[in-house]
């Protein structure tokens, strides 16, 4: 079978959780999940493309001409909840060309199976991870079409929608590594990069800690082994010609001796890497961050959240401002940058404990912060709590198409949406427009590409005004106006097409 995976642009939502100018030059990221899909169904025997439309700026036709030449028997799609309506676009108009059956897979099948299928475009669904589930779908394409004993499976049949179960256990070591040889990984990069060519990775599926905020929390932990991770990044050094990575785990630090075994295996190899993570400040201590430096650490994403104890209570984040302090500063030491991020709207917030947690990130002086307003995302506590108590649920209608785009409702705060919005560019323009910052940051850069990239960023945050009423029109793609992320600091050889 020929699969072929598409990554279509998407606009700014209103009901996202970054501010529009933030979402505008956060990054441009691989399809990881698209990637590992094409790994699958390599390994089962079948041939695979990925078309990246939102990176290399394809329109529907020149990704549908691409298609063309690929002739593929089936299209795959990621289907996430936030740009679940683009994406339906996308498939309406690939699918009238090719007349080939689509399936989908991604985060929001999990939370709406069903819902995600009721457009007549949508032939399949994968629930949970593709592993078992795309290689028995392909199977049953090629043969009997027997759609019951493919596990883990949304299809229809006679008019009703179903789904299969899924028995088996999804061991996250046994996964091929992304097919990263499909994409564009030249053209990959997020704000604070500085070395090209640029990837992500996932070493572990699942977070078992409590925050309410978070679709993860309480959810399994499933970590790859230390040799598994290292021989990923060595393959992504030695046939991608990549030098920088940024680890995208929800907690990457969760068991030390792993963390401490893969740090060391990268030490013994010496590869010439850098790379980034996403920590707690309750899972690093000084011993291991020494050695996450030694072994190519560069930056770590800290979930703070905020600067005010009684609202990191009330989100059980489980750690108090002196964790962080000391976590921050000990980081700091070691030459890793700290980067923090940070919620506006929280349970109880005000005007005055937003101006707290700015005035105790300044204090941290952290290398770069990231200020999110706190949405109630599909699968988090706050969302369930919210769908509950209100009787509705937003996310719901709007995968259906019921709904009209909208701010979701933050009832656990007096601040209106407007006001939270306010807040939280406030945030950004309050601590990044200090002379130390500025002074640092100027000093830091490794190239006018990126100097420019980020002045740009700094103008756009201080001087153009947020459009609340509306989304953007444009899609990200095709904005000639959005970031190119072409900053060098260490040219990679160049590789074969």
């Amino acid at each position: 079978m020929k699969l072929a995976l598409v990554f279509n642009p998407f606009k700014y939502k209103l009901h996202e959780e970054n501010l529009r100018i933030v979402q505008k030059y956060f990054g441009l990221f691989p399809p990881l999940s698209l990637a590992w899909t094409a790994a699958i169904a390599e390994q089962a025997g079948h041939e695979a493309i990925i078309v990246d439309a939102r990176t290399e700026r394809l329109s529907p036709e020149e990704t549908l001409a691409r298609l063309e030449k690929f002739k593929p028997d089936i299209l795959g799609f990621l289907m996430t909840t936030y740009m679940f309506r683009e994406t339906l676009e996308w498939i309406r108009f690939l699918k009238s060309r090719l007349k080939v059956p689509v399936v989908v897979g991604g985060y929001n099948l999990r939370v709406y199976p069903r819902e995600s299928l009721s457009p007549p475009e949508i032939d399949f669904g994968v629930v949970e991870q593709a592993y078992f589930t795309l290689p028995a779908l392909l199977k049953e394409l090629e043969g009997e079409r027997e759609f019951s004993r493919v596990p883990g499976l949304v299809y229809k049949k006679d008019g009703e929608i179903l789904v299969t179960p899924h028995p088996q256990k999804i061991v996250f070591d046994d996964f091929p590594f992304p097919a990263r040889h499909l994409l564009p990984n030249h053209l990959y990069a997020e704000f604070p990069t500085e070395r090209k060519n640029f990837t992500v990775m996932v070493t572990s599926l699942g977070c078992p800690m409590r925050c309410t905020f978070c679709e993860a929390g309480k959810t399994a932990y499933n970590p790859r082994t230390p040799i598994r991770v290292v021989d990923e990044m060595q393959e992504c050094h030695d046939r991608h010609g990549i030098r920088e990575i940024d680890i995208f785990d929800y907690e990457f630090p969760m068991i030390r001796e792993r963390t401490l075994a893969i740090c060391r295996e990268l030490q013994k190899r010496n590869l010439d890497l850098t790379w980034a993570c996403r920590s707690r400040v309750d899972t690093v201590d000084p011993e291991l961050l020494e050695e996450m430096h030694r072994a190519g650490c560069r930056r770590i994403y800290y979930g703070l959240e905020s600067g005010v104890q009684e609202m990191l209570d009330k989100m059980q984040k489980g750690v108090t401002l002196q964790k962080i302090e000391r976590t921050i500063a000990a980081t700091k030491k070691l030459g890793i940058k700290p980067l923090g991020f940070f919620l506006v709207g929280c349970p109880g917030e005000t005007a005055k404990t937003v101006k707290q947690t700015v005035k105790f990130a300044r204090k941290l002086d952290l290398d770069y912060v990231q200020f999110s307003k706190l949405t109630a995302k599909p699968l988090t506590t706050m969302w369930k709590k919210l769908v509950e108590e209100s009787g509705y649920d937003y996310w719901r209608g709007y995968i259906l198409g019921n709904t009209e785009e909208k701010v979701l409702p933050r009832p656990w705060t007096e601040l209106s949406n407007e006001e939270i919005d306010r807040l939280a560019r406030w945030a950004y323009v309050s601590y990044h427009s200090r002379p130390r910052f500025l002074i640092r940051s100027v000093l830091g850069v490794k190239s006018w590409d990126e100097f420019r990239r980020k002045f740009r960023a700094y103008l756009d945050m201080v001087f153009k005004q947020e459009k609340l009423s509306r989304p953007d029109e444009k899609f990200l793609a095709y904005d000639e106006n959005a970031p190119r992320f072409t900053s060098r600091y260490q040219k990679s050889p160049r590789l074969p097409h």
